[in-house]
């Protein structure tokens, strides 16, 4: 009897554990199948996010308010969340996927910065390395190249430089691109298409640049100036330089 007894208590014991691990299996695959919360990744342009996750939590809060522990997963509208997030000027792109345990996984990528276009009674814009025109971010401020003047401004209305004036990256990326030049060269003054000038860092000579053409050949004559001419007649011999006729360097 006594080992009937503890057979009877074994079988019960077995018993239990099974329907213990039958619970939680079930429970495990219920929380698999239900939304658990949200994992934001943001990935930041040289340290600095111009995008944070405080505001991509409160866009998710406002957009998606069913977004809560427990919704079931086939509920929850990726394609929607990817739209919504896609649409904020300062994120190029942007992926939202379902983990394994019910997590919501955002995976955001930002605009670059390249240049910045100033204006004197309007909003600035920065120029994204694709030439795209976003606003600046009230959190952070980038330092790049400086664009001002007639022509910048109506880029900048126009929201595409790529598409409006193509030639002017290539002199944008020309200049960011390279050591000296970037550190030589804060600013251009860009009137027109035709009427491109450089400012200068160190010398109080503005640079007549014409158009974005020619670029290595113009910046050629520009170290000219600076190796043969400058020696021999001090910076502040002159006030204006030009380079943009081809094969002449105009100093007055």
């Amino acid at each position: 009897m006594k080992k009937i007894r503890i057979k009877k208590t074994l079988v019960f014991l077995v018993l239990c554990m099974v329907l213990v691990g039958f619970i939680g299996f079930v429970e495990k695959q219920t929380l698999y199948k239900t939304f658990q919360g949200t994992e934001i990744n943001i990935d930041g342009v040289s340290g600095v996010y111009f995008v944070e996750e405080k505001e991509i939590q409160e866009i998710m809060r406002s957009a998606f308010p069913e977004l809560k522990a427990g919704l079931m997963l086939e509920e929850v509208r990726l394609e929607e969340v990817e739209k919504r997030l896609a649409g904020h000027p300062f994120i190029k792109s942007m992926e939202a996927s379902i983990g394994q345990k019910g997590i919501l996984n955002l995976k955001i990528q930002q605009h670059q910065p390249i240049a910045r276009i100033a204006r004197s009674y309007a909003a600035d814009g920065y120029i994204t390395v694709e030439g795209k025109v976003i606003p600046t971010s009230p959190s952070y401020t980038s330092r790049v190249l400086i664009l001002q003047g007639k022509q910048a401004e109506q880029l900048m209305d126009k929201g595409d430089v790529m598409e409006q004036m193509p030639e002017l990256m290539d002199l944008i990326n020309f200049i960011v691109e390279d050591d000296f030049w970037s550190a030589q060269i804060p600013e251009l003054e860009v009137n027109s298409k035709t009427d491109i000038r450089l400012m200068q860092q160190v010398g109080k000579q503005v640079i007549e640049f014409g158009d974005a053409k020619d670029i290595a050949e113009k910046f050629k004559k520009i170290e000219v100036f600076y190796k043969e001419i400058l020696p021999r007649k001090g910076w502040n011999a002159y006030e204006r330089v030009s380079v943009k006729f081809k094969d002449q360097i105009v100093c007055e």
